[in-house]
């Protein structure tokens, strides 16, 4: 198990460019199960679970050509389906969440697919229930196999129809829009996810020849066609990467530059990080980061705390929950972050109170966070990375603090940011892999 020695207290300067998008990038490379023709994808992130899953996509029985480190070409021709039946697609399938994404190409495609209890953060219950009962109502029937495998079977052809989602869930719509495209007749899918990853799938299936009205809304129209073709498909910047690096900057009391941030499909993002005081400027695509000795969080207009609270899209992403509380830390005023969608992910924050943080945890599901004003610095301490999301937001904590830091399991950070020391040292990080 890997881990980080940070030197804390060293600001950045100079420009940094965002990954491609990891949570878009899951739904393209198993939308190209949908096609035997070849299908594209450049601006790929090189981590953990993007290299994890086109190992998956492999051993199914696609040919996986990985032209560079943020390229690849997959020609999914022919599946192998004893595969699925194996322990190995088991243990495989499982360790990332991602996986679950291949039961709707593969069933429409095909008639048949098999499901892996998916892996992914442990930060609270995760069902997968609107994959299941979406993919039924287009006429899927699910049986339980073994080993945590669960065998999906169409053998009469999917069929649209009307549904509405029990839950906006990303993966779950990505998995029954790809199902759709397929299927025979018309599907309408209302309470659908809108996310910017979602309409970047959307678009990529058009692309391919799908018919799909709608596009940006929580109501779908796909019309099933016969067969898509092959695309040449890139991926939209890493949004949860800019929050982070906007977080970054301003716990450091840095100068930065993030280029090629992907402004327009940011949504609320900035609007947040302003509302706890970060000054930003927009140049072109870029987002220019001033150096800031301290930031000051915004109240309510009749004087109330400022509450920020995560929400499905167009709402702020779950994903910076942990980044947003702990650059709240440092800022001036007081903060109620409230995490909705997932009972475990406020957790680490035993781990900030041991740096010197003031943050009362109310419950599992909200924060309340009294910033220091950068008048007293986090103190530099052992931790351990529980998810991805909340290993980064430990980082930004290391990085601002005095003396040394360790942060150990950072495979969880690999996960989803590529090769962070590596991009954060030439700017002026001090983060050493050991």
């Amino acid at each position: 198990m890997g881990s980080f020695k940070i030197q804390g207290g060293c600001r950045l300067s100079g420009e940094i460019v965002p990954q491609g998008a990891k949570n878009e990038a899951m739904q393209i490379i198993c939308a190209a199960l949908l096609t035997e023709e070849k299908v594209q994808i450049t601006n790929l992130p090189d981590i953990r679970d993007i290299n994890k899953l086109l190992d998956l996509i492999k051993n199914m029985g696609a040919a996986v050509n990985r032209i560079s480190s943020h390229e690849v070409c997959i020609e999914a021709r022919n599946i192998d389906f004893d595969y699925f039946e194996s322990g190995g697609f088991g243990k495989e399938a499982s360790q990332l969440r991602g996986s679950v994404m291949i039961i709707g190409p593969l069933l429409a495609r095909f008639g048949k697919a098999y499901m892996p209890k998916p892996g992914g953060d442990k930060i609270g219950r995760r069902r997968l229930d609107t994959h299941v009962i979406g993919l039924q109502k287009l006429g899927a029937t699910f049986d339980y196999m073994h080993d945590k495998v669960t065998e999906a079977s169409a053998p009469k052809g999917l069929h649209g129809t009307y549904m509405l989602l029990d839950e906006a869930s990303v993966t779950g719509t990505a998995n029954i829009v790809m199902a759709a495209s397929l299927a025979e007749g018309t599907t309408t899918i209302f309470n659908a996810a809108c996310e910017p990853y979602l309409v970047q799938l959307c678009k990529m299936l058009v692309g391919m020849g799908a018919q799909i009205e709608g596009i940006g809304s929580n109501l779908l129209t796909i019309h099933g066609v016969k067969t898509l073709h092959g695309i040449s498909h890139r991926l939209l910047s890493d949004m949860i990467e800019v929050g982070s690096f906007i977080g970054m900057a301003a716990m450091t009391g840095s100068e930065l530059t993030i280029r090629n941030a992907g402004i327009a499909q940011l949504g609320m993002i900035p609007d947040v990080f302003r509302k706890i005081g970060i000054r930003m400027e927009y140049r072109g695509d870029d987002i220019y980061i001033p150096e800031q000795s301290h930031y000051e969080v915004e109240t309510f207009m009749d004087g109330g705390i400022l509450t920020i609270a995560d929400a499905p899209w167009p709402g702020f992403t779950p994903d910076l929950i942990s980044i947003v509380l702990v650059v709240a830390t440092q800022a001036k005023g007081t903060v109620l972050i409230h995490q909705k969608m997932f009972e475990s992910r406020l957790f680490f924050v035993d781990k900030l109170i041991d740096m010197g943080a003031q943050i009362i945890l109310c419950d599992p599901h909200r924060a309340n966070v009294i910033g220091l004003d950068k008048i007293h610095a986090l103190r530099g301490t052992k931790m351990i990375s529980p998810d991805i999301r909340a290993g980064v937001a430990l980082l930004i904590a290391a990085m601002s603090a005095e003396g040394e830091s360790i942060i150990e399991n950072i495979e969880q950070i690999d996960r989803g940011y590529e090769r962070i020391e590596e991009r954060l040292n030439p700017i002026g990080a001090k983060i050493e892999r050991i």
